[in-house]
């Protein structure tokens, strides 16, 4: 190297800290009544950025749609014939102007009462409601990796905003005692009273209640319900259903005391070892009549494969698992599906033993769809990294990659999802660029509903055509009966 060179070189900043002037940045030791002065902080900080995005009532107020947003995204119908159905139809929401023949604009209410009226009345060449068979229950979706900052709650929260805005009911269950994806609907949660929480503890005295009716009649002293199990047996699950600032999405939301629940449920485990907890949500959800008020549940999971997480998976048909397109992460997932075999495994395992010793048809657990997808996508520095992690995955690894724009980021700043922002406030490029990504996003996810609901509904109708069939030979079986007696 030249002494030029030399000369104009910077040392590393890590070279030459003087301890005296370290030890003047450091501040005072910090106790545990720290903690709590930094948790006000980001309390008070995280209320200043929420009330951001809050109307005159405190809450959260969803956006109006514009008829250029109605036409291109929401209902297939040009903006010609858009007018004038409204022109033809004065009974039909005709939305607001900002000023004298501006474009009107129109809540999200009155594009789903809209979307309704071109379903009845318009071209039946077309399709204004999503695909949804009559009769069969909602889709449970979890969206889980125990891996954090792979935009988990992100995704699950856009692909939330995307099925409504395509006309779906969706319920969110947020899971995560951290409560991001509660923030992100303007959920206030008090307690764990308002959380999944009661649920569970429900569900342990319904079996507890059935197991000592066993003991009773065995002549046993019964095992005695605690004040937090007894109070849950009160407890309607209808009331744990908050309505949020979409009409079409409501949400069970969390906060930290949820993960009370991780502490919990071990416990009742030990106490009585014949309750199955990974039972406890989907049984809950069933109980409630959930799963027909809704055509898609979709569970936020913590960050960890803890037992809101197991009840999670074991309540879903789909599983998407979040992931970035890097070593780490790449390893990461899969050590966790690693973890996923061994822990749903090890419980068909213990299950099956007492199955087979008497008798009964063992557990199985099984999930209609199960994808990987590439979040936070770089296709300039990424692009090797995920045609390799598609070579091994393969169809596991949804094909499309979702990539970080500018939206993104801006969106977040604005405390808003991107279908939440007004698409006034970005470059139109920027906007189209970064609705695509999730747009995307929700095509690939919606092709597995459709895909799930489209094999579950032929299945219903060859059980019936089955069914149709053994009762004609019945029939005709009692007719020769009949008549040769």
């Amino acid at each position: 190297m030249s002494k030029a060179a030399s000369a104009g070189a910077t040392s590393p900043a890590y070279f030459g800290i003087d301890p005296d002037a370290a030890l003047a940045d450091l501040g005072t030791p910090t106790d545990t009544s720290g903690f709590a002065a930094i948790a006000r902080a980001c309390a008070a900080g995280r209320a200043d950025l929420a009330s951001r995005g809050l109307g005159e009532e405190g809450r959260k107020v969803l956006r109006p749609f514009s008829t250029w947003e109605i036409t291109r995204y929401l209902i297939p119908v040009a903006q010609a014939h858009f007018r004038r159905v409204l022109r033809n139809h004065p009974d039909l929401p005709q939305g607001t102007s900002e000023t004298e023949g501006g474009a009107k604009w129109f809540t999200l209410d009155e594009v789903l009462r809209l979307r309704a009226h071109f379903a009845a009345e318009g071209s039946k060449t077309k399709t204004y409601l999503p695909y949804r068979p009559q009769g069969l229950p909602a889709k449970v979706v979890a969206v889980a990796n125990f891996k954090g900052g792979v935009g988990k709650t992100s995704t699950a929260a856009h692909l939330a905003m995307s099925a409504a805005l395509d006309g779906y009911r969706v319920l969110v269950i947020d899971l995560d005692s951290q409560g991001s994806m509660t923030s992100i609907f303007g959920g206030r949660v008090a307690d764990e009273w308002q959380t999944i929480f009661p649920l569970m503890a429900r569900h342990y005295g319904q079996h507890l209640r059935a197991a000592n009716q066993g003991r009773i009649d065995r002549g046993e002293a019964p095992l005695p319900l605690d004040e937090t199990v007894d109070a849950a047996m009160d407890v309607d699950p209808a009331s744990l259903v908050q309505k949020t600032h979409w009409p079409n999405i409501d949400l069970i939301g969390a906060q930290l005391n949820l993960y009370w629940a991780e502490f919990q449920i071990p416990v009742w485990r030990l106490q009585s070892r014949g309750w199955k907890l990974w039972d406890a949500l989907p049984d809950a959800l069933d109980q409630a009549g959930l799963l027909d008020q809704y055509d898609i549940v979709l569970l936020d999971t913590p960050p960890a494969l803890g037992y809101l997480t197991i009840n999670g998976l074991s309540a879903a048909d789909i599983l998407l698992v979040p992931m970035g397109a890097s070593f780490l992460e790449f390893d990461s997932t899969g050590r966790f599906f690693d973890m996923l075999h061994a822990t749903f495994a090890s419980i068909e395992e213990g299950e099956n033993l007492a199955a087979r010793a008497l008798g009964r048809e063992g557990l199985a657990f099984e999930w209609d769809a199960v994808r990987t997808v590439l979040t936070r996508y770089d296709s300039a520095q990424q692009g090797e990294m995920a045609a390799l992690m598609q070579s091994y995955l393969g169809p596991t690894l949804s094909p499309h990659r979702q990539d970080f724009t500018a939206l993104i980021g801006q969106a977040g700043e604005q405390v808003n999802g991107i279908y939440e922002a007004d698409y006034r406030d970005f470059n139109r490029e920027t906007y189209a660029r970064g609705r695509e990504t999730f747009d995307e996003t929700y095509a690939a996810f919606k092709r597995l509903l459709i895909g799930t609901w489209r094999r579950d509904d032929l299945a219903r109708r060859e059980g019936h055509d089955e069914l149709a069939r053994q009762q004609g030979h019945d029939a005709e079986a009692a007719q020769r009966s009949a008549a040769q007696g």
